[in-house]
Formats: C-alpha cells, sequence, structure tokens
C-alpha cells in the first residue's frame, strides 16, 4: 500500500475516533450527533457546487448509503448515552469484520481462510473481556451493548454500499459530500420534529462543536473513500482500525476515563482480530 494512502488512512481513523469522543463528551449526545451531521452537510454544501456530481450509475448506492447512515448516527447517539467510549467504540469498530466474517460463512456458505477465524475467535474473546471488565467494575449495561454490536452490524453494510458506490462515482470525496449533505436534512427534520421550535437555538448555539466535529468525520470518510479507490477495499478497512487504538488514547487522555488494564488487553485484542479478519 503506497505511503500517502496508509498516512490517509491513520490519518482519518483519528478523525474518527475524535469526533465519536466529541459525542460522548457532549450532554446532549443527540443533538451533538446531529449538529455533527449537520455541520458535515454545511461543509460540504460550501464546495458541492464546484465539483463533478456523482456517476449516475452510483445513484443507487448513494441513496441505500443515506438510509443506512441515518440508522448508523441515531444508534451513535443513543449508544453513548449510558455507557464510555472505550467500551462501546471498540464493540462498535472491532465487531463489524468478525459479523462479516461469520454472516457470509453461513449466509453465501463461503468459509474464512484459517488466518479469518483466528481473526473472528480473538474479536469475540476481546469482546468477552470488555464485558467481563464492565460487569467486574459495574458499568455494564445491556441496551448500548446490544446497540453497539447493532452498529458493528450497520458498519458491515454501509462499508460494502460505499466501497462500490463510491468506485462507481468515478470522485471519491463528491460522493461523501453528497452522502453527508443528504443524511443531514432526516436528522435535522428529526430533531426539529421532536424539540420544535427550541432547535433552532440549540443548533445555534452547537454550531461551533458541529463544524468542529462535521469537519472530522467528513475529513474520516472522505479519506477512507479516497484510500478504497487506490488500495484494497479489505486492506483499507483494516488499517482504518486503528481508530479503536486512538480511541482508547482519546478516552483516557481527554475523557479522563479510568480504563483497567484488562480493558487495555481486550481493545488490543479486538484490534488485532478485526486487521487479521481483513488481511486474511
Amino acid at each position: 500500500m503506497p505511503v500517502d494512502v496508509v498516512t490517509a488512512v491513520l490519518l482519518g481513523a483519528l478523525l474518527h475516533a475524535s469526533w465519536n469522543a466529541l459525542v460522548r463528551a457532549a450532554p446532549d449526545k443527540f443533538l451533538d450527533t446531529v449538529s455533527v451531521v449537520g455541520g458535515a452537510g454545511a461543509l460540504t454544501a460550501c464546495w458541492l457546487p464546484f465539483a463533478p456530481a456523482p456517476a449516475v450509475e452510483s445513484w443507487p448506492y448513494l441513496a441505500a448509503s443515506v438510509l443506512i447512515h441515518v440508522g448508523y448516527f441515531t444508534f451513535i447517539a443513543v449508544s453513548y448515552r449510558n455507557a464510555e467510549l472505550s467500551f462501546v467504540y471498540p464493540l462498535m469498530r472491532g465487531s463489524a469484520p468478525a459479523l462479516s466474517a461469520v454472516a457470509v460463512a453461513f449466509l453465501l456458505n463461503e468459509l474464512p481462510s484459517p488466518r479469518g477465524w483466528i481473526g473472528v475467535v480473538l474479536v469475540s474473546c476481546g469482546v468477552i473481556l470488555l464485558a467481563a471488565d464492565s460487569s467486574r467494575s459495574g458499568s455494564l449495561r445491556l441496551a448500548p451493548t446490544a446497540l453497539a454490536l447493532a452498529n458493528a452490524g450497520v458498519i458491515v453494510i454501509y462499508t460494502l454500499v460505499d466501497g462500490v458506490g463510491v468506485r462507481l462515482s468515478g470522485h471519491a470525496f463528491s460522493y461523501t459530500g453528497w452522502m453527508f449533505l443528504l443524511t443531514a436534512v432526516p436528522l435535522l427534520f428529526a430533531l426539529f420534529a421532536r424539540r420544535g421550535r427550541d432547535a433552532a437555538g440549540q443548533v445555534r448555539l452547537n454550531l461551533p462543536r458541529g463544524l468542529i466535529g462535521g469537519a472530522c468525520t467528513l475529513g474520516s470518510y472522505g479519506l477512507a473513500l479516497w484510500a478504497m479507490t487506490r488500495a484494497p477495499i479489505a486492506l483499507v478497512a483494516a488499517l482504518r482500525e486503528t481508530s479503536v487504538v486512538f480511541a482508547m488514547l482519546i478516552a483516557t487522555g481527554f475523557l479522563r476515563e479510568q480504563i483497567s488494564g484488562l480493558r487495555y488487553l481486550s481493545v488490543l485484542v479486538v484490534s488485532a482480530g478485526a486487521i487479521a479478519i481483513k488481511v486474511s
């Protein structure tokens, strides 16, 4: 993989962990999530008129991606209400490749390689260690755990959809921009429907955080999609799993989460398993 692609993917991984930390630290998780997506949409609206439109062949994938991402961001907001970044984030990002491998094995009868099965076992062990650590500390919650695992499945779906869509689009950043702009519309509508007139003032006050988070999420996904046009999707997706490590560092350094040695070990095991699956 070229050095510029590796650098772009690692930067994207850091940006992804950063905007998740921003949402986790916010007192109002749904407002912050919508603000982040809205910020990304506002930023893209500034340059989309000057960018080439995605090729028509990619439009069905773009439409599907918008629907999938609405669910993804909703799960993000709800998952962080009662759980720490160092718990939810590894579950979401690390479990996705394991779920994908198992689903393909059962639904399509395409068995992973021995290295792939080792990765599945490692991810499973890492998830068990995460649950054990949270149970020991009394912080384990069924709802955020289930939502994080469900969102892992959503991640699998949008990765496949966008991996194909961006290649058909002919312009990775244009495809990404339209995805975020269109995804912001239903999320903003949902916020205004739930909170009425107060929503406008809340969004305005939260605008700086929204623009910062929006820049992070837009940059993260745009870099990943661009990398997928330069390198195999599986390798790009594997390298993106370093975001789990970045999230752990942010959780300890900025969010001041108290992380045990067992949780550190579990995150490393999940990361190793996810990478093993992606490169198998």
